[in-house]
């Protein structure tokens, strides 16, 4: 049985949301046990209004809430008895697999280093979603965590990046590819120049070089590294652009009875197409390389992409997913004869 905690309190749409995501997610799968992380009476309240097999979801209780506009670090040490810090205490004391929320993003990030901890080696747990491209998906790594990256931060993110994409999408020897303003190995900011070499020279990666933000759709590449203030924009507008293309195409097959009809025909295949590049499929963003499951999800977040954000939390656990990771810098530490004894 893989048990996930679920931040009930997080996200504009709680608990409502959080609780029809709950419990489709434990629909679909019978080894699995969500525990709603939240207040109990609030919770259970909106439980009453569902049928769902009741040792499968259980409410932990949790009286506070931390709110988006709370300084992160303040909130997670004043707010013990938060959704949040509740949440990742379990997974801490292994009482939980993961925890998942679409709460404060600050109050997740800050939350994760703190209370979970990194795996030893790991210099900065990147934020790592996927995003649907023409070719399937890609990973942005990082959109969000780590805005004042270095080079050996964003080389370890391509090396987390790569672990996940094999383990838990299934692509064997994913290509990675750095965010940059050309395909030029001398293009570049300062921080890209730098790291450039520093990908081209790892030999467990497949680096194949730079990727312009225009190929990013087209799936030029399978991991998409960058510092998390342009991943963070590149996500932003991915979700803005596709939000009002899909809009436009909807607009515009209603403006006459010629266009109407058309949309009637094409419907089915239009409807496919579209849920390709619904990125709330895919469920939400994992913070690599902490000693436990951490997903953050959007704060808008409806009962689907919670319900997914939990399934992809079994997949990650049933990979290894942390383990993979932790081998894989041990084995880079024994490499360059930097290994440690563990503490």
């Amino acid at each position: 049985m893989i048990k996930v905690a679920l931040d009930a309190m997080g996200g504009d749409f709680a608990p409502a949301e959080a609780v029809k995501g709950a419990i489709a997610a434990v629909s679909k799968k019978d080894q699995l046990q969500v525990l709603l992380v939240g207040q109990q009476e609030v919770i259970e309240k909106e439980l009453e209004k569902f049928s769902y097999p009741k040792e499968q979801i259980l409410v932990v209780h949790a009286s506070e809430v931390i709110e988006t506009e709370e300084p992160p670090v303040n909130a997670i040490r004043k707010k013990k008895d938060s959704s949040i810090v509740v949440g990742m205490n379990l997974v801490k004391k292994k009482e939980a697999d993961a925890f998942v929320s679409a709460g404060s993003s600050g109050a997740i990030l800050v939350g994760g280093q703190v209370i979970v901890g990194r795996i030893k080696g790991v210099e900065r747990p990147p934020l790592a979603p996927l995003i649907p491209t023409q070719k399937g998906v890609s990973l942005l790594i990082d959109c969000g965590a780590n805005v004042d990256a270095r080079p050996s931060h964003l080389v370890q993110f391509a090396k987390m990046g790569s672990i996940y994409m094999e383990h838990v999408i299934g692509m064997k020897y994913p290509r990675v590819a750095i965010v940059n303003i050309g395909a030029e190995e001398e293009k570049g900011n300062a921080l890209v120049k730098e790291t450039f070499p520093l990908l081209k020279a790892c030999k467990d990666i497949n680096f194949i070089g730079s990727i312009e933000a225009r190929e990013i759709p087209h799936g030029q590449a399978d991991v998409i590294v960058s510092e998390a203030f342009v991943g963070n924009v590149i996500l932003k507008l991915y979700e803005g652009v596709g939000g009002t293309l899909i809009g436009m195409v909807k607009q515009g097959m209603m403006t006459s009875l010629r266009s109407k009809i058309g949309a009637l025909l094409v419907k089915p295949a239009l409807k496919e197409t579209l849920k390709a590049f619904d990125a709330s499929q895919y469920g939400g963003a994992p913070l690599l390389g902490l000693n436990g499951l951490v997903v953050k999800t959007h704060g808008n977040s409806k009962a689907g992409e919670i319900c997914n954000s939990i399934l992809q939390c079994q997949t990650f656990k049933e990979q290894g997913i942390n383990d993979k990771i932790r081998e894989s810098l041990q084995s880079e530490s024994v490499k360059t004869g930097d290994a440690q004894p563990e503490q």
